[in-house]
């Protein structure tokens, strides 16, 4: 096994060096990348000497395949918030420690092994090589970088504190992405109940059903209502299912598209938070998503307006970012932030009271950060009681529909035998 001379940069920033063996370059990458190191140069040192020329000729062999990955990987991958919230703290890591950011940023393109971000990486270091701000360089790529990312790198360099500003993002992308991680495993155990009770209720209905109540039909037994409606169904979905599940599938397909139009989607989220329980998660996620995103632009030194601008865009609620967008004229004309989001209604009264506090007090963005805080402890409160909540609710929903479907058969035939026994 090879041998490797590397040096490279630990957590803290420090320059560490050291030789350490592997089966190829890519691999000892992996291996520091595990150890928290950053690699910065590379050779294999082969007898207590130092050969470039074998590292070089075995890099190209690498970059023949890799080429080949990126043909195949760039119709599958894609950038997660993961990557960025990574890329963000390694970034701000080594600015912080004085590498320039050029050389910062060939060091994390090596590191990451998503062939997309690494494309995306390399044309942004290039950019930057050529004297393009870095935010300009981010602007270019928008599906990896959001404006609230350009927008706060711009702020931090154009205050020449672009490590501390790298850092909040960070900061930022990691609360955001647990905040995703929580409300998404806490509907997976109900969705998988939810699809396996529906997977029930369609064999039942299909395969079961049929089966048992064409004895009715041969006896020309006179059925109970609640009966005669299983039947009815039980054959539309036995004998018609080349209607009736494509007909389904249409719906679902046309309710999506709709759902993707303007008028859809005002639609939908107007509805989403006038939901009993539900809404009300909603409406703690998007205000948790304003406070702490508005803190951190202003904290960053992106201006006011600027910063409402792109707030209205991620709190993900066309309703509560037209309200932000309202806000926003009336503090362009000279009105307290805390005003129209009191008059509109659609945020807690004890937001527009703390933000009045901060206005007052001149610690605005400070007051933000309570209130981010705050409403997302009560998010994970509220995540959890949905989650025991919604357990029996499934199991209940669960039992009264196989319920009717025991009852709607055994009935008939209850009926049946007591008029044979009379």
């Amino acid at each position: 096994m090879p041998a490797y001379e590397y040096k490279g940069l630990n957590q803290q920033g420090k320059t560490v060096k050291g030789v350490k063996e592997a089966d190829n370059p890519r691999m000892l990458k992996t291996l520091l990348r595990k150890e928290g190191i950053f690699l910065t140069d590379l050779y294999e040192s082969k007898a207590g000497t130092v050969d470039k020329k074998k590292l070089v000729g075995n890099e190209k062999k690498s970059d023949g395949l890799l080429n080949k990955e990126i043909d195949f990987a760039k119709y599958f991958q894609r950038v997660t918030l993961q990557e960025i919230a990574l890329f963000t703290r390694q970034l701000a890591t080594l600015t912080n420690a004085g590498i320039p950011l050029v050389e910062s940023l060939t060091a994390l393109t090596d590191q990451t092994d998503n062939e997309k971000f690494k494309r995306i990486l390399s044309q942004i270091k290039e950019r930057v090589n050529e004297g393009t701000p870095l935010a300009e360089a981010l602007r270019e790529h928008p599906a990896a970088f959001d404006n609230l990312y350009v927008n706060m790198v711009r702020a931090g360099e154009s205050a020449g504190a672009l490590e501390k500003v790298l850092y909040r993002l960070a900061e930022f992308n990691e609360k955001q992405m647990a905040l995703r991680r929580q409300v998404s495993g806490a509907l997976v155990y109900p969705a998988v109940m939810s699809g396996v009770g529906v997977l029930i209720v369609i064999i039942l209905m299909t395969f079961v059903v049929p089966k048992i109540t064409k004895l009715f039909e041969d006896i020309n037994a006179t059925l109970p209502v609640y009966t005669q409606a299983l039947i009815t169904v039980s054959n539309l979905m036995s004998s018609y299912w080349f209607i009736v599940f494509p007909l389904i599938g249409f719906g679902i397909y046309s309710l999506r598209r709709y759902l993707k139009t303007d008028k859809g989607i005002a639609a939908y989220d107007r509805f989403v938070l006038r939901v009993p329980i539900f809404g009300g998660l909603v409406r703690m996620v998007a205000t948790s998503r304003f406070a702490s995103t508005m803190a951190t632009l202003l904290s960053s030194g992106v201006p006011m307006l600027a910063a409402m601008d792109i707030v209205k865009t991620i709190v993900g609620n066309t309703v509560l970012a037209k309200v932000i967008e309202d806000a926003r004229d009336n503090v362009r004309e000279g009105e307290s932030l805390a005003v129209p989001l009191k008059r509109s209604g659609e945020f807690d009264p004890i937001v527009g009271h703390m933000i009045t506090i901060g206005e007052r007090s001149g610690h605005l963005e400070e007051m933000l950060g309570h209130v981010a805080v705050a409403y997302e402890s009560q998010v994970e409160t509220r995540v959890q009681q949905l989650t025991s909540l919604l357990e029996p609710l499934i199991l209940v929903a669960m039992a009264v529909v196989v319920g009717f479907i025991i009852m709607s058969i055994m009935m008939p035939i209850m009926q049946l035998n007591n008029a044979i026994r009379g």
